[in-house]
C-alpha cells in the first residue's frame, strides 16, 4: 500500500488518523507499507553526493584487494557518516515514520541499526530470504510485529536500478522459504517490487521474504535501513554518532539507542554491526 503525505501533514509533523489507521494496518495484513512525501529532499540530496563519494572508495577499496561487507556481488553493506552535517533528523527521527512505527510496536520502541545496502551496476540477484525468524519458531501462528525496518533512498527507485523484490503477506508464514514454499507462496500472492519517488519511506516487517536483484541501470542505488524494535526486546549494541549530532534525535518518541563519541568514526570500514 501506499499513502501519499501531504506537505501540510510534513509541516505538522503528523498525519491524518485515517492514513495512520491505513499504514499500520498495511504492515500487519502485508506486511509492508509506502510513505511518499514523507521526507524533505534537501538532506537527501546531501546525503546522495556524500554517499556516492563513499561507494566510488569502497569500490577502489575492494579493487584494491581489501575485503567490504556485502552479500552477493554488487550489494554492498555501506552506512550513511554518522556526523555532521550528514545526520538529519528528518531520517534518523522523522515523526511520520515513527508514528507509524510507534502505532504498530508501541511507545519504548528503539532503533537498533543504521546502516544501508547500496546495489550498485551490474550486481547479481540474491536468494529470496527474511532478514529475521519468527521469534518464536515452533509456533503454527504468526506473532504481531516486534521488528520493523525502515528503509529510505536518496533518489528515485524503480525496477531499472534494483528496487527490492518482496512478497506481500510472508511476513505472517512460520516457515522459511524454501523452494518448495516459494513454490506455493507464487500461487497465492506473486512478488512485487517496491517502486518508490525520493522522498519516500518504506516500512516492512523484518520477517517478510524479500531480496536484492540486479541493477541494471547506470546509477548507484543507496538505501539507507534503520531496524526499530519493540521496547522489551534484547539491546546488543548502541550505534556511534560523533557528538555533535545529538539534537537530531531529541524529543522523539523513538529512542536512537545512541553513543555520542568525540573521536573519528570509521563507518566505512569499521567494525559492522549486521542484521539478520
Amino acid at each position: 500500500m501506499r499513502i501519499t503525505i501531504t506537505n501540510a501533514e510534513r509541516s505538522a509533523q503528523s498525519m491524518a488518523r485515517d492514513k495512520l489507521a491505513a499504514a499500520v494496518q498495511s504492515i500487519r495484513e502485508l506486511g509492508c507499507v509506502i510513505l511518499e512525501n514523507a521526507i524533505d529532499r534537501e538532506p537527501l540530496d546531501i546525503l546522495r553526493d556524500k554517499m556516492t563519494d563513499d561507494t566510488h572508495q569502497i569500490l577502489a577499496a575492494q579493487n584494491a584487494g581489501r575485503d567490504v561487507v556485502g552479500w552477493k556481488k554488487g550489494h554492498l553493506q555501506q552506512r550513511p557518516p554518522p556526523n555532521l552535517p550528514y545526520v538529519f533528523r528528518d531520517i534518523v527521527a522523522n515523526p511520520l515514520i515513527v508514528q507509524v512505527t510507534r502505532a504498530v510496536l508501541g511507545d519504548g520502541l528503539f532503533n537498533a541499526f543504521y546502516s544501508g545496502n547500496t546495489n550498485v551496476p551490474g550486481s547479481d540477484p540474491q536468494p529470496i530470504h527474511r532478514d529475521a525468524r519468527s521469534l518464536w519458531t515452533d509456533n503454527d501462528l504468526a506473532h504481531p510485529a516486534s521488528t520493523l525496518v525502515v528503509n529510505i533512498s536518496p533518489i528515485d527507485v524503480h525496477a531499472d536500478n534494483g528496487s527490492t523484490e518482496i512478497w506481500p503477506g510472508t511476513h505472517l508464514l512460520c516457515g522459511e522459504p524454501n523452494e518448495q514454499a516459494i513454490s506455493q507462496r507464487r500461487t497465492v500472492a506473486p512478488p512485487t517490487r517496491v517502486t518508490a519517488p525520493v522522498g519516500s519511506a518504506v516500512i516492512r516487517d523484518i520477517r517478510l521474504w524479500h531480496r536484492g536483484v540486479p541493477n541494471t541501470s547506470d546509477q548507484i542505488r543507496h538505501m539507507i535501513a534503520m531496524v526499530h524494535q519493540i521496547q522489551w526486546f534484547r539491546r546488543v549494541h548502541t550505534l556511534p554518532f560523533q557528538t555533535g549530532c545529538e539534537n537530531q534525535f531529541a524529543d522523539s518518541p523513538l529512542d536512537p539507542n545512541a553513543e555520542f563519541i568525540n573521536d573519528l568514526i570509521d563507518y566505512l570500514f569499521g567494525p559492522f554491526h549486521t542484521h539478520s
